[in-house]
């Protein structure tokens, strides 16, 4: 570090940071201003390209590992010590927007850029990060890169999934240029740190700048059948039906009710149904539908959980109408790091941002890598709480914001 300068006074080049931003937007640039820049395409090889290129113009060394997460570095005083890595990912969703990982990904690159303009050398190497397929809009599974490396499933079994063109992740990945030699996994990492938009309204309703994200929530899919009789919607006595659509009525509003009574993160969504035989004139036979109960610790989404089924069972029994629940996808809740949290809350309250702590809905590459080391994330608010949508906005004083507590929380952990 330079004698002269206070660690404390140090900030990122927030208009650099807001023009990469942009630059990399191009890539994939949509007519309403949003990007569609799908996982293991040309145009995703592309913005790989010019990333990994503005790393090695920053000097980091860039390495890339079989399933094409990639890891630039920056030198530190002792380089057998674990890296501070801070990372997201590059790929969007069809309709995506300029900021969702790509905030991520490009704050992380701006701190190695400001540690090299003020020629701070850093006690641990510091890390740039993007991983594969976050998104999961072209191959499932979601968060693909980071569960591989985290050996959540095997890289074979990632290399074999396909898209809707049968199209291979190996097969695409290879075509971009993107299989590195390194396993995936092999890489240490001391700390982890992951800047990210929102994708929600809390911190803009609160009028707060800075989220330190405590975890991300536990979440359980389930599909729900409820199987009654068809019959004409004249001739039949209101008395007489077995209308799967009433009964499923009933449970769609338990699941929300059920949501209420575990606040404050408890949430119950019904966002898929099928109706059986779905004509206009015929009382329903079945109706399909799917549930997605969330909270911030397993035991309170399996609770929601459980008294659902208590109460469709009670449902059932009064309109003898059978009622299915099959679970479909499970994934726990994740805790970050506590030292994690409290270096982000304390970056921000040194910076004079206004902060809180704040609970992540969605998933994240994080949640992955708090299996293998210190995790934290940083939430800058977006416009309307909008996400995985073309209009998504994040503005450049907060994009700054973000950036500036990602600098601080990395420089705790690696040392200056």
């Amino acid at each position: 570090m330079t004698a002269s300068l206070d660690i404390q006074t140090l900030r990122i080049n927030g208009p650099r940071l807001w023009d990469s931003l942009m630059e990399l937007a191009k890539i994939g640039a949509t007519p309403k201003g949003g990007v569609c820049r799908l996982t293991l395409t040309a145009l995703d090889g592309q913005g790989r390209d010019l990333v990994t290129r503005w790393g090695r113009e920053a000097g980091l060394t860039v390495t890339i590992d079989k399933i094409g997460n990639g890891f630039m570095r920056r030198a530190g005083r002792n380089n057998s010590l674990p890296p501070i890595v801070a990372g997201s990912h590059i790929d969007t969703q069809p309709s995506g927007g300029k900021f969702d990982g790509n905030f991520g990904v490009l704050s992380a690159l701006e701190v190695a850029r400001t540690l090299n303009d003020h020629n701070i050398v850093t006690e641990a190497p510091v890390e740039v990060a993007f991983w594969t397929n976050e998104e999961g809009s072209r191959f499932v599974p979601v968060m693909m890169g980071s569960g591989v490396f985290a050996k959540v499933f095997s890289l074979e079994h990632a290399y074999a999934a396909t898209d809707t063109e049968g199209k291979s992740v190996k097969d695409e990945l290879t075509k971009i240029g993107y299989v590195g030699p390194e396993e995936p996994g092999a890489h240490p990492i001391g700390t982890y740190f992951e800047a990210h938009i929102e994708q929600g309204p809390v911190l803009e309703n609160k009028n707060i700048t800075i989220g330190a994200v405590t975890g991300v929530l536990g979440i359980r899919w389930f599909d729900c059948t409820v199987t009654g009789m068809e019959s004409h919607a004249g001739p039949t006595p209101m008395a007489l039906r077995k209308d799967a659509m009433q009964v499923a009525a009933r449970l769609m509003q338990e699941v929300v009710a059920v949501a209420l009574r575990h606040a404050p993160h408890g949430c119950g969504t019904v966002g898929m149904v099928q109706v059986r035989p779905n004509s206009r004139n015929v009382i329903p036979g079945q109706v399909k539908f799917s549930i997605d109960f969330r909270n911030s610790t397993d035991a309170l989404v399996d609770t929601m959980a459980d008294e659902f089924k208590v109460y469709a069972a009670k449902v059932s029994q009064e309109t003898g109408l059978s009622v299915q629940i099959e679970l479909v996808s499970s994934y726990p809740a994740q805790a970050f790091h506590p030292q994690c949290i409290d270096a982000v809350a304390r970056a921000a309250t040194r910076l004079g941002y206004s902060n809180m702590p704040i609970v992540s809905g969605a998933g994240h590459d994080a949640v992955y890598m708090a299996r293998l080391a210190p995790t934290g994330m940083i939430f800058i608010p977006c416009k309307g709480g909008i996400s995985h949508n073309e209009i998504e906005y994040a503005s450049p004083e907060h994009v700054t914001a973000g950036g500036n507590v990602l600098l601080h929380a990395v420089l705790e952990r690696a040392g200056a």
